[in-house]
């Protein structure tokens, strides 16, 4: 506080003003709390944005079961005699390319023409930080979806 004395003809009259300001002390506590909040952002937003691949691989593993249904609704079969091999799949989004290695584990053969397992795989970060919970994410020809972590199938799909 600063006090101020201005003289007038009627006699003194003193003003007490505040003097804007704050103390570094105020400015530490300040810069703490921001940056507390913004370690908890982080966190929360490094979870959404795991979550929000995951749900990009499942997207893309129930597309491509689409379209092995559509390719056994035409050839009777998961399988391309023709090609002995089984039918090219469309690519997924570009973006989940690095996060997800997808396409087949176990492939349909001549043999077994009938059944497929379609599986998305993390890789890099999305391995560590989602393998323990979801794991590789996998759907069959009956429509089974499945996954290798300990979360249940509803979570991760």
């Amino acid at each position: 506080m600063q006090t101020f004395h201005y003289r007038r003809a009627s006699g003194v009259t003193t003003i007490t003003r505040h003097v804007g300001g704050f103390t570094l002390i105020e400015l530490l506590i300040t810069i703490a709390i921001m940056a507390i909040l913004a370690t908890l952002a982080y966190a929360s937003y490094d979870s959404f944005v795991v979550r929000s691949r995951r749900a990009a691989a499942a997207a893309c593993l129930q597309e491509r079961a689409q379209f092995m249904e559509r390719f056994y609704t035409t050839n009777l079969s998961y399988f391309d005699a023709a090609a002995n091999a089984a039918p090219v799949l469309a690519q997924c989004d570009a973006e989940l390319q690095p996060h997800y290695q997808i396409g087949y584990q176990v492939t349909p053969t001549a043999a077994a023409p009938r059944v497929y397992t379609l599986r998305a795989v993390p890789q890099g970060a999305q391995a560590t930080k989602d393998n323990a919970r979801c794991g590789t994410l996998s759907i069959t020809q009956a429509g089974v979806r499945g996954r290798t972590g300990s979360a249940a199938v509803t979570d991760c799909w």
